[in-house]
């Protein structure tokens, strides 16, 4: 392959990793509760007109102070410091001390003996999602993540009510146990959407349509690729089977129009055709 293949093709591989992240940062923050005949979806990384991010902070991280702790945290993903950055003595499973708070998604520093030592609260593969009250779902959301390493013991749990005027919080530390710790924050992303009233959703059959065009899709899409990069066809040739789409049109007409002729029967210019002739 020339050089612009090699190009084009790690462009492509760079924009499905990004996809691939985007979907799974989209996908932590997914839920949705059943009540009755009505569908309540929760999608809390989904982009708002003005919080392109979801939930998600802009500056890369959440922080609020409370009962001699600071907590630092990020919703549906991992922490960045452009600014303010954790200072701990001790960081071992969020970065260590050179890179405190980037390989985790809350992080708790306590002052003891005039340093900070920080606990591992969680992380985004840990996330779970849940509704805050199951009589009012309007209400909004909480969002707990949990630690597995060096302190399981430790958790971080969010709750998310529904604002949609706009964003405040979190302004306070609850802590619950000997390192399980709460805040709270309003956001627009903790409003659940109807999805489904009374059975008019897509439903199976709308369901496995959709399924079938995504992969209807990505046949093209794959071997469109393969194509053009691996056996050197170019433009509207490199789409795989391109003369059996082209035909479809033409093949449904003769299908329609033999259904028509078989249930319509003989035309009216057939019978005269063969008609009798009087003697």
């Amino acid at each position: 392959m020339g050089n612009e293949s090699r190009r084009l093709l790690l462009l492509l591989i760079f924009l499905l990793t990004v996809q691939l992240r985007v979907n799974s940062v989209i996908g932590i923050c997914e839920h949705g509760f059943n009540d009755g005949n009505k569908l309540y979806n929760f999608s809390l990384a989904s982009p708002l007109p003005k919080f392109p991010h979801g939930i998600l902070s802009e500056d890369g991280f959440y922080k609020v102070a409370g009962n001699e702790t600071v907590l630092w945290f990020q919703l549906c993903g991992g922490m960045l410091f452009n600014h303010d950055p954790p200072r701990c003595a001790e960081c071992s499973e969020c970065g260590g001390p050179s890179r405190c708070g980037t390989e985790c998604s809350a992080l708790a520093a306590r002052n003891a003996g005039g340093y900070h030592v920080c606990s591992t609260l969680g992380h985004a593969s840990s996330t779970n999602v849940s509704i805050l009250d199951k009589q009012n779902p309007f209400k909004g959301v909480i969002v707990r993540m949990s630690s597995s390493g060096k302190d399981p013991g430790c958790s971080l749990s969010v709750s998310i009510l529904c604002d949609s005027n706009g964003a405040q919080g979190p302004d306070s530390v609850e802590k619950l146990g000997t390192c399980d710790y709460a805040t709270t924050l309003r956001h627009p992303s903790g409003c659940a959407t109807i999805i489904s009233i009374g059975g008019k959703g897509f439903g199976w059959f709308g369901t496995l349509i959709i399924i079938i065009i995504c992969l209807f899709g990505a046949y093209l899409l794959a071997g469109t690729v393969y194509r053009y990069f691996f056996l050197g066809v170019h433009g509207i040739e490199a789409i795989p089977n391109l003369d059996l789409w082209a035909s479809l049109p033409h093949r449904t007409q003769i299908f329609f129009s033999s259904l028509v002729r078989q249930f319509s029967g003989p035309s009216t210019s057939h019978r005269n055709s063969y008609s009798p002739v009087n003697s």
